[in-house]
Parts: structure tokens; C-alpha cells; sequence
């Protein structure tokens, strides 16, 4: 019979050997499993990175496209400002000539305008000038003058200031002129006109030595009238009602040519008026200052002795010639 070997019971160092082999195995089995996991882990990190590299490649790739839609954009957007350059350049340059002509045009109108205010106001002096020299009319020569220096006035010229200062010179002149001597003739033929219409029609002996007469002769006198014969015989009747008739119109052929300025006409005409009033009237110191006033009227001068004035409108021409 088989005797069954008696139990050993296992050694310390066995025993320890076997612990130290677990404890590897353990120690080998849980770095495994560290590995495992880091190795899965970085696996899962290197997936990640490729998924971001993946994600940046496709990002940069659209950005790459929208860098590329960004410089063709760019490029006609240049394109675009360089077209709107040259266009703006070209209004620019338009705008230019058209600012030129519209200050052409406008230097055109001023000067236009000027003209014809200097047109007129050379009208204005012709017309003062030619009622001055022809017609003696110095109160239509200041009128004219008048309306040429309002004309000067409104230009506001600083080159005009000569012009304004011989013009106003030429005025104070006309100032000084008075009414003119056909006026003051004029005015002295009316008063000898109206003291013609009290002459006494009785001789002054009928009168004056009236009361020293005869008593037959002023018994008489209601009756019969004694008048001179002769030359000088009065006119009664309807004679003497053509008479007058004749010296009227004698005084107004007197005031025409006064008017016109024709010496000749008007000394005829006085002549006329003295005969008639030595038909008219008998002698009388009234008379006889009415005569004296027509002969003072037939040396006086129906023209101005001054010097025609066209001092200005010389000036104003020379300066139009030399503007030109």
C-alpha cells in the first residue's frame, strides 16, 4: 500500500518568491493597462489633432477662397476707383472749364452791362450838350447831367472817379449859370408885355394940365377931344384893335425866336413891337421906359457866353478808347 507522502508544508522563500511574482504580474498587468489607456488616449488625442488639423486645412482652404474672393474683389473695386478717378478727374477738369466760361461769361455780362450803362451815360451828356449849345435849355442840360451822374453812381466803378469828379464839376458849373439868358429874357419880355397893357392911352398934357386949362376947354372937354395929327396920330376903333391884335402876335413871334435862339428874328420882331407901340400910345415917360427896356432887350445875348460843356464826354471817350 502506497504510503501517502506527508504534506510539506511550503517554504518562506517559496512563498515570498511567489508573492514577488504576483506582485510583478500585478505591477505588469496595471502598467499594461496604463499603457493601454495612454496609448488610447493618445490616440484618441492624435485623432483629435487630425480632426483639428483637419478642420484648420479645411478653414485655411475657405479662407484661402475668401482671401481669393476678397482680392478680386479688391481688384475691381481698384478697377472701379480707378475708373471713378479718371471720371472724377474728368469732372474735375469739366467743372474747371465750365467755371471758366461762367467767368467768361460773366466778365462777358459786366462788361456788357457796363457798356451799355457808359453808352448811356455818353447819351445823357450828348443830349445836355446839344439843348445846352442849340436850344439854351440849361435847366434841360442839368437833367441830362443829373441822370449821368445817377447812371456813374450805380456802376460803382473805382476807375470811374475821374469821370464822377469832372461831371460834378461841369454840374456846379451849370449850378452857377442860373436860369440862363434867354429865360431872363424871356422873363423881362413878359414884364414888358404886362406894363405895356397900363400905358396911358391920354397925352399927358390931357391929363397933367387939365386943371390949368380955359374954362371953355374944360367945358368943352367931355365934348371934344384934341389929339395930335400927323406921324404920330393915335388909332382908334377897329384900328387900333388890329393894332394891338398885331402887337401880340409881334410879342409872340418875339418869344419863338427867343426860343430858337435867333438873334436876327428876335431883333426884328422888338423893332416891330416899338413901332407899334409909337402907334399905340402917345408919348408918355412910361412910354418911353417901355422903349428903353425893348432897345436894352434888342443887345442882349440870347447865347451863353460860357464854354459848351464836354469836358466829361471827352473823358469818357478817351477812357472807352483806351479801354478798347
Amino acid at each position: 500500500m502506497n504510503e501517502i507522502p506527508p504534506f510539506r508544508r511550503p517554504s518562506a522563500r517559496l512563498l515570498a518568491w511567489l508573492l514577488a511574482l504576483c506582485a510583478l504580474v500585478l505591477v505588469a498587468a496595471y502598467g499594461w493597462h496604463a499603457w493601454r489607456e495612454r496609448q488610447a488616449q493618445a490616440q484618441d488625442q492624435d485623432a483629435d489633432q487630425a480632426r483639428q488639423i483637419e478642420a484648420l486645412l479645411a478653414r485655411l482652404d475657405n479662407l484661402r477662397g475668401d482671401l481669393a474672393t476678397q482680392s478680386r474683389l479688391i481688384r475691381d473695386a481698384s478697377n472701379a476707383n480707378r475708373v471713378l478717378r479718371d471720371e472724377v478727374l474728368g469732372l474735375g477738369q469739366r467743372n474747371a472749364l465750365l467755371e471758366d466760361n461762367v467767368a467768361r461769361l460773366a466778365a462777358t455780362t459786366r462788361d456788357s452791362g457796363r457798356s451799355a450803362r457808359l453808352d448811356e451815360v455818353e447819351l445823357l451828356l450828348v443830349m445836355g450838350a446839344q439843348r445846352l449849345r442849340i436850344a439854351g435849355d440849361i435847366e434841360g442840360a442839368r437833367r441830362a447831367y443829373a441822370l449821368a451822374a445817377g447812371v456813374l453812381d450805380d456802376l460803382r466803378d473805382p476807375s470811374l472817379i475821374n469821370l464822377r469828379q469832372t461831371l460834378a464839376e461841369e454840374r456846379a458849373l451849370l449850378d452857377r449859370l442860373g436860369p440862363g439868358p434867354r429865360a431872363a429874357i424871356a422873363a423881362r419880355l413878359d414884364a414888358i408885355a404886362t406894363r405895356m397893357a397900363s400905358l396911358p392911352l391920354d397925352p399927358p398934357d390931357a391929363t397933367e394940365g387939365g386943371a390949368h386949362a380955359p374954362w371953355w376947354q374944360r367945358a368943352l372937354a367931355p365934348l371934344v377931344q384934341i389929339r395930335p395929327s400927323g406921324r404920330h396920330a393915335l388909332l382908334t376903333g377897329s384900328e387900333r384893335n388890329a393894332s394891338e391884335a398885331a402887337l401880340q402876335l409881334e410879342l409872340t413871334l418875339a418869344r419863338a425866336a427867343l426860343e430858337r435862339g435867333d438873334a436876327r428874328a428876335f431883333t426884328s420882331a422888338l423893332d416891330r413891337v416899338l413901332a407899334a407901340t409909337r402907334r399905340l400910345w402917345p408919348d408918355s415917360p412910361a412910354l418911353r421906359e417901355v422903349q428903353g427896356q425893348l432897345q436894352a432887350l434888342r443887345g442882349e445875348p440870347l447865347q451863353l457866353q460860357e464854354p459848351v460843356l464836354e469836358a466829361t464826354l471827352l473823358q469818357l471817350r478817351a477812357a472807352r478808347d483806351a479801354r478798347r
